[in-house]
């Protein structure tokens, strides 16, 4: 279940592919390219994070920390047993016991990692450059569909890396969840076995469930 949510807040700020045209500040807009363009030139990226989410009080419900690697569309996640991979065409959610369902990917709709860092922010959002003080820029974004669960999502971006290493979600209650990268390895050497579920490397009697 938690591997699950937090794949949910990796797609909250990943490209929800529409033809909506928002409207967008121009200043907001520069940064976000020069992201866009930053991410293109890294070898693949490895990575720390921590998910934290929060009641509209401000009491925690839930602090996970994990790992999570990403080379072009692919990407890898482990947090504690639970883990998910994806080979840009198809993605297998372990939950660490004996199930693993496979989900094929729609190009056009799928959801990921990667667009966390880029690509995310030219359809179905609204933006504005709140602040640049200090050592992050940070972009507040508006989902252009009400319908969406979300209230509201500010990224911030390292400006010495030029990359999101950070996201705060405000969802409909008004619960916040707190998404940070931290040990950020941008020229990692990553294999392409390692987006791909092995069952040989498991238990033997893990479920396959396709969705």
């Amino acid at each position: 279940m938690m591997i699950k949510k937090l794949y949910i807040l990796i797609a909250v700020v990943a490209l929800f592919i529409s033809s909506a045209y928002a409207q967008k500040d121009p200043n907001a807009k520069k940064v976000l390219d020069q992201v866009s363009s930053k991410l293109k030139t890294f070898k693949g990226i490895n990575a720390n994070f921590t998910y934290v989410s929060k009641s509209r009080a401000g009491k925690v419900n839930n602090n996970v920390n994990g790992n999570i690697a990403i080379k072009g569309q692919k990407y890898y996640i482990k947090q504690g047993a639970t883990e998910i991979f994806s080979d840009g065409r198809k993605s297998w959610n372990y939950n660490g016991a004996n199930e693993v369902t496979v989900t094929a990917l729609d190009d056009d709709k799928a959801m990921t990692p990667q667009k966390l860092l880029t690509n995310f922010y030219d359809n179905d959002f609204t933006y504005k450059l709140v602040s640049s003080a200090g050592a992050f820029h940070e972009i507040e974004m508006l989902p252009t569909d009400k319908r969406k669960n979300f209230q509201k999502v500010n990224i911030f971006i390292d400006k010495a890396k030029m990359m999101v290493t950070k996201a705060r979600i405000l969802d409909k209650s008004s619960n916040t969840i707190e998404f940070n990268l931290s040990n950020i390895n941008t020229n990692a050497n990553i294999p392409e076995s390692a987006f791909v579920f092995n069952k040989a490397k498991y238990k033997k009697n893990i479920e396959v469930i396709e969705d």
